[in-house]
């Protein structure tokens, strides 16, 4: 069949629309890979370099993502310094405990450097000390050195109601401490000795990355805080600033190029709102360690009366 002028024109427009489109399709996938695996490679060849700023927020918790993160931090070529941001009480000894020698993991790859912001205690300052040097604020509160494992006796309570717990266990000591028992000067050995051994690993590795005999180190770890400019003068801490004195400090002394950006990286969580709700400013003062950390627990709170 003959086809006239008009219908070879018009099939000719529409293939050269059909082409134009798939041209298209073809620029917008290969975009959409290039951004995908700059998104989403650590060795994307477009994204800058940049510093990566690592935050605790809350309580530190035994968080496998975490631990996964700061592993994906060290292998990323275009991660040239990391800071770590801590606003805690600190929290699960283990935790603090894995970050910190993570981190220290981290230190033989890129330089870390702390910054501590309105608290960072006990196990946030634990954490902290896995860094190459500790910046805090005039006010921040910091220290806490020491762990401690809180419950509750309510045995006359449970007497007052007509409760008569039944406890069946294979010794003395097995599941000590309970809140259905009486303490016994050998179950209250027995948790003290268990407290006393992470103690004496938390005071020394205070001795050891503060540069302190053992015996001032043992006198600064009573327990209580301190603020940032007294831990700069008992040398808990290295000097006071902010994220801007830290990025001055990664160019001045590790010779990370002027101007990089900071950028958050963060691990994937799932967070309920109650999650949300405890890890508020409120959550850190105020909530009972003992809610949401089971074992040892590195964490200053204030005890209400």
């Amino acid at each position: 069949m003959a086809i006239n002028a008009d219908t070879l024109l018009e099939r000719l427009y529409l293939k050269s629309q059909i082409t134009r489109w798939r041209i298209m399709a073809v620029v917008f996938a290969v975009i959409a890979a290039v951004v995908a695996f700059e998104r989403f490679s650590p060795h994307s060849p477009i994204e800058k370099d940049y510093v990566a700023r690592l935050s605790f927020d809350g309580i530190i918790d035994d968080d496998r993502k975490v631990y996964d993160l700061i592993d994906d931090i060290g292998d990323n070529h275009k991660i040239k310094a990391v800071i770590v941001w801590l606003d805690t009480p600190g929290g699960s000894a283990v935790g603090g405990e894995e970050v910190y020698l993570r981190l220290r993991q981290l230190s033989e790859k890129k330089p870390v450097v702390a910054v501590m912001r309105s608290i960072a205690a006990s196990a946030g300052y634990l954490v902290a000390l896995g860094t190459d040097h500790i910046m805090a604020r005039d006010g921040t509160i910091t220290g806490s050195i020491g762990v401690l494992i809180e419950t509750a006796e309510v045995t006359e309570l449970a007497e007052k109601l007509g409760i008569k717990p039944v406890i069946i266990k294979s010794s003395p000591l097995k599941g000590s401490p309970s809140p259905f028992e009486k303490q016994t000067p050998e179950s209250n050995r027995a948790v003290q000795d268990v407290i006393n051994d992470f103690y004496v690993r938390f005071v020394d590795i205070v001795a050891e990355r503060r540069h302190l005999p053992h015996e001032t180190a043992l006198q600064l770890a009573d327990g209580r805080v301190y603020s940032g400019k007294r831990a700069v003068e008992d040398k808990l801490i290295d000097t006071i600033g902010g994220e801007d004195e830290a990025m001055k400090w990664l160019v001045a002394e590790k010779h990370i190029p002027e101007g990089l950006d900071i950028k958050d990286v963060k691990a994937e969580q799932e967070n309920s709102l109650f999650d949300q709700l405890t890890q508020s400013v409120a959550g850190k003062f105020f909530q009972r360690s003992s809610v949401t950390l089971d074992g040892l627990v590195a964490m200053w709170h204030p005890h209400l009366q």
